[in-house]
């Protein structure tokens, strides 16, 4: 089980959902408070070509994403771009490494494996599906592997980054 149990998860996908504009913009103030990293990601794509349209897909998921960090109940450290860029390049390892299996039998079953070892499961999954959803839904563009690996790369970072090890009160 990851740090992000299912239930946390389901709250988080009901809270943002049912979010107005104004609650949606003061979770971004407050992503820019804690997490100014991961909102400097998504800003980053208007840079790299992506539509605006697009840009709110990565957008939508990184509210999610970081409202299942503030439900989880977790002491949260700052996603540094130090650890934004590690992520990234592990992803990109991966991404290659799958691409290099294509069309073998041995690529669905070491995928299977990433998934299935991933340390936050419910929402890799999630964050995929809905993923998935959008490719399906948008025209195709070039840049769109842009939001795809910033959407992916959240949810890398919120799985591997170190939490703070909170030591129990000394008796005195």
């Amino acid at each position: 089980m990851g740090r992000i149990s299912q239930s946390v998860l389901l709250g988080a996908i009901k809270a943002v959902q049912e979010m107005t504009a104004d609650e949606k913009l003061r979770l971004a103030d407050e992503i820019f408070s804690l997490q100014p990293n991961l909102l400097g990601a998504v800003l980053a794509l208007r840079g790299l070509g992506v539509p605006a349209a697009k840009q709110e897909f990565a957008l939508e998921m990184l509210l999610l994403c970081f409202q299942a960090m503030m439900e989880s109940g977790l002491t949260w450290p700052l996603i540094t771009v130090v650890e934004q860029e590690n992520q990234m390049q592990r992803h990109t390892t991966l991404l290659r490494f799958f691409e290099s299996l294509d069309g073998r039998s041995e690529q669905k079953n070491c995928i299977r494996e990433y998934i299935d070892a991933h340390p936050e499961p419910e929402l890799l999954a999630w964050v995929m599906m809905q993923s998935r959803d959008w490719l399906l839904k948008s025209a195709p563009e070039e840049s769109d592997k842009y939001v795809l690996l910033a959407v992916a790369n959240f949810v890398s970072c919120i799985a591997y980054v170190p939490l703070p090890v909170e030591r129990p009160p000394r008796i005195q």
